[in-house]
């Protein structure tokens, strides 16, 4: 397997896709989760994969532009909201990027910029925390709500596309609403772990994970017994194994939950995806990748998680096959339950049509709601059962919830 020197990463058997996926950037602003209805975020100016970096990285500076006007003109609450926007569309910029060349530093760098920005300004704390780790450091950062004494605290685990900064606008902080502090971590494959070159195995995020919570835990601020998981998306693959591994959280959310056999987002999903990973891994060929990838089960290690587990999936999500869903889900030894979002793809929601809602997407109250009903020992009503949301019915805490696995059932 050659490389492909001029950008700088392997060439993949998908490459020979990419006429196909520049077609759907230009058509959907998408470059994934290309079911849902409507223009995504990349602006109508990109036509192709290879434009995202500097239009949305454009689109970024100007933000970051009237923040800083607004920054100067003393209007700090307007501010905070334009430099929590910069910082995503910086970070979007620079995620399309699967080599650590000047323009992803930037552009990454840039993000951080704004985030110190938001920072600044925040209502409560927010601190950015570096953590020893083998022979380099893991970074997250430390929401702190404004309780008294020692309080629960949330660990996040973003998606493959994210980064600590794209999570938790500060007039948003569904954690701090519940009195609960909000650890956001960008461990091995995420953000600043990708920057300083660390590759991503099949086993270090773990690692990096358990090493951060034994950090949180020796925070005065944090209860001891009361750290639950939120790892959303391609996070809940990484949540799997970190909850599987290390006996000290609570109680773990995994919603949109990417659990099933690798092949179907590496194969079947967006071509970008396994770019991606590419990247994350520091492949040196294909073949290398695909060894990694076929190393990527979560079967022999679901039945040692041992603290509450909510999953929920979109009934029709590429990546997630419900049938595997289930079989995952049924091998789950701890008390578990599954949402089921009928007739919904991936980024599955109780709100009318799917798909997300600015800062108000419900994923983030539901789940920091069930969070919270685990640490303070409500009942788990739904206790290994699959609850199957209808399009346009209530939700699973409701009396109409339907406990079914199947629309024909």
């Amino acid at each position: 397997m050659t490389h492909n020197s001029r950008r700088g990463r392997i060439r993949l058997r998908r490459d020979q896709q990419q006429w196909a996926l520049d077609k759907a950037i230009q058509d959907t602003g998408r470059v994934f989760h290309f079911q849902y209805p409507g223009r995504g975020k990349f602006p109508a100016s990109v036509k192709t994969h290879a434009m995202i970096s500097k239009q949305v990285g454009r689109a970024a500076q100007r933000l970051e532009r009237l923040a800083d006007e607004e920054a100067a003109a003393g209007h700090h609450e307007t501010a905070l909201g334009l430099y929590v926007d910069a910082a995503i569309r910086y970070s979007d910029a620079q995620h399309t990027i699967f080599v650590n060349n000047d323009e992803k530093r930037m552009l990454h760098g840039a993000s951080l910029r704004c985030y110190d920005e938001v920072r600044a300004r925040s209502p409560y704390t927010i601190e950015h925390v570096d953590i020893e780790w083998r022979d380099t450091v893991v970074s997250g950062n430390l929401h702190l709500a404004p309780v008294d004494g020692p309080a629960p605290c949330v660990f996040f685990i973003p998606g493959c596309d994210m980064t600590k900064e794209t999570v938790l606008h500060p007039y948003f902080n569904f954690g701090a609403q519940r009195g609960m502090h909000v650890f956001v971590f960008d461990g091995p494959g995420q953000g600043e772990s990708n920057l300083r070159g660390i590759p991503l195995t099949t086993d270090n995020y773990e690692d990096a994970a358990s090493h951060a919570l034994t950090w949180l835990l020796e925070r005065p601020e944090i209860a001891t017994d009361g750290v639950v998981l939120f790892a959303m998306s391609f996070g809940s693959y990484w949540g799997v194994r970190f909850a599987a591994t290390d006996h000290r959280l609570a109680a773990a959310a995994l919603p949109w939950a990417s659990v099933c056999d690798k092949y179907y987002l590496m194969e079947q999903e967006s071509p970008r995806y396994k770019q991606l990973f590419a990247y994350l891994t520091q492949a040196g060929s294909e073949e290398d990748l695909d060894r990694f990838v076929d190393e990527m089960d979560l079967l022999p290690l679901v039945g040692d998680i041992d603290c509450p587990v909510l999953l929920t999936v979109g009934e029709y999500d590429p990546r997630s096959p419900l049938d595997e869903v289930y079989d995952f889900f049924d091998r789950i030894t701890a008390p578990a339950e599954l949402w089921v979002h009928a007739d919904q793809h991936h980024m599955a929601s109780f709100a009318p049509g799917g798909g997300m809602a600015s800062w108000n997407r419900d994923i983030y109250p539901t789940c920091f709601d069930w969070l919270r009903d685990r640490l303070t020992g409500r009942e788990m009503v739904n206790q290994g059962q699959v609850v199957y949301l209808e399009p346009g019915g209530g939700g699973p805490n409701g009396a109409s919830a339907r406990r079914s696995r199947h629309w024909y059932d």
